[in-house]
């Protein structure tokens, strides 16, 4: 199965984040036609991409995944901004707890290693929320600048969750990877019940 730790949105982000993607497709940028754009359903912030793990080691990575939680404690964060890589990828940005949304990427790949998941080589963390890839080189400047001025409501991250990734079988066109959650682990040892955190009030990271 292919499995990703991953730290997954709460209906208002997911609800102003498509608010902002309905405005980047309704801008007609050249080469917008070669965009395909990434479903609602799916938006999360990757911390730690497996690949294939064989059911066998998830006893153990359940375990690892737990205590990378229980060391973690909850965060804020919210979308913010946003960028692309290369001409082919655009994402939306994240602010807030990053120092701990970080570690916390980091402990999830730790914990991956651990249980015996090859995993790939390691780079420095950064948080991106993948909107769109295009099928051939394109343009992407105008949606970045777009996407400059977009800042979320802040929430707080309180769960580490352990993602299943089921690849498009019937081959149609647009058809986008069914995710389904397999574990999910409180943050920190107390941790408190998921809530917003109002845009002005005093935990402004």
């Amino acid at each position: 199965m292919r499995l990703f730790a991953a730290v997954l949105l709460p209906p208002v982000a997911v609800d102003e984040l498509a608010a902002a993607v309905d405005r980047l497709r309704a801008l007609g940028e050249p080469g917008a036609g070669a965009l395909r754009w990434t479903g609602r359903a799916g938006w999360h912030l990757t911390l730690a991409f497996m690949g294939e793990v064989d059911e066998r080691q998830l006893p153990e990575l359940r375990t690892r995944l737990a205590r990378a939680a229980q060391r973690t404690e909850p965060f804020p964060l919210r979308l913010h901004g946003g960028g692309r890589f290369g001409r082919r990828v655009l994402w939306a940005g994240a602010a807030g707890g990053l120092d701990e949304l970080r570690l916390l990427a980091e402990r999830a790949d730790a914990a991956a290693r651990r249980s015996g998941i090859p995993m790939d080589e390691h780079r420095r963390y950064q948080a991106h929320l993948t909107l769109a890839r295009a099928r051939s080189e394109t343009d992407l400047r105008g949606y970045v600048a777009e996407l400059s001025d977009f800042d979320g409501t802040r929430w707080q991250v309180t769960e580490l969750h352990l993602v299943r990734s089921n690849l498009p079988t019937s081959g149609a066109a647009g058809d986008q990877p069914r995710y389904e959650t397999v574990g999910s682990w409180p943050l920190g040892r107390g941790a408190a019940e998921p809530g917003l955190v109002s845009k002005g009030g005093p935990q402004n990271p």
